[in-house]
């Protein structure tokens, strides 16, 4: 039997962020050489990428950065994903996570194609993805890097579950107005789930396939034809108070539109955008 203890593990597990059963098999065939352990775990991790490419990865986490920059303050948010809920809370996970955020912020870039190929501790960051995929088991995917530009950016960070780090993530860029309202706008964005700023911002065919929907139901539902215009302009409506940021009723106080709150204080939103893990 390889001469090796719990406490050896425990080190091994920290040190790479592999699951117990594939520190123990390392550490049997290296006959408890931690440092040929290491480099087991990491051949047998890079020969198995290609085998998780067909894997979900859909839990994970979301990192932000806001900084100034010439044109007001520049925010970054990222979603970086894997398989379970065990590696997201993993330090090296979370490590890497940082890195990847500051390098999507050097890019100066929402493009992942882009991020990924940059330049990271002397690899990629696809390349850094890959050597603690190998590590850990588990199939790893930056999903997604946004940018907002704006005066101000307000950035909110919200844990789903209190042991794990945060899965959805806000920004919001506004005018220094709008500044004191900025945190409770982006904490409705992220309850709240917009999917637009304004209504000229939802495209027309989205627009008239809901006109079309709500002009078909309420002939089904027998609404006399003189009342069918009112009806349908009222029920689009209603999809733009669900889904337009600006319409939306503000979470705070539902007598009030989003608009009416920012209006009180003279400021306006220009921008935002909002990540869930896996959505």
């Amino acid at each position: 039997m390889a001469n090796y203890t719990a406490a050896d593990i425990k080190a091994l597990r920290e040190r790479t962020g592999a699951g117990m059963l594939d520190v123990k098999k390392a550490l049997d065939e290296a006959d408890g050489d931690a440092e040929k352990a290491m480099e087991i775990i990491r051949v047998k991790g890079l020969k198995g990428i290609s085998k998780r490419e067909g894997r979900a990865a859909s839990d994970g986490l979301v990192a932000a950065n806001v900084a100034d920059g010439a044109d007001g303050q520049v925010g970054v948010l990222i979603e970086l994903n894997c398989e379970t809920d065990f590696v997201t809370k993993n330090a090296k996970f979370i490590e890497l996570a940082d890195k990847v955020l500051a390098t999507a912020v050097a890019t100066g870039t929402d493009d992942v194609a882009t991020v990924l190929a940059a330049d990271l501790d002397g690899t990629t960051v696809q390349g850094a993805i890959d050597e603690l995929a190998a590590v850990i088991g588990e199939k790893l995917v930056l999903r997604r890097v946004a940018r907002v530009v704006a005066p101000k950016v307000t950035v909110y960070l919200h844990k789903v579950n209190k042991d794990l780090p945060p899965q959805v993530g806000v920004l919001v860029g506004t005018d220094e107005a709008g500044l004191p309202v900025a945190k409770d706008v982006a904490m409705h964005t992220a309850a709240y789930s917009p999917l637009y700023l304004t209504r000229e911002d939802v495209p027309d065919d989205v627009v008239a396939s809901e006109r079309r929907i709500a002009e078909e139901t309420a002939r089904n539902e027998g609404k006399p034809e003189a009342a069918l215009g009112k009806i349908v302009e009222g029920r689009v409506t209603g999809f733009f108070k669900e889904n337009v940021l600006l319409d939306q009723a503000f979470a705070k106080d539902q007598k009030k539109s989003v608009a009416q709150v920012l209006s009180e204080v003279g400021g306006t939103v220009t921008a935002f955008v909002r990540f869930r893990v896996g959505a």
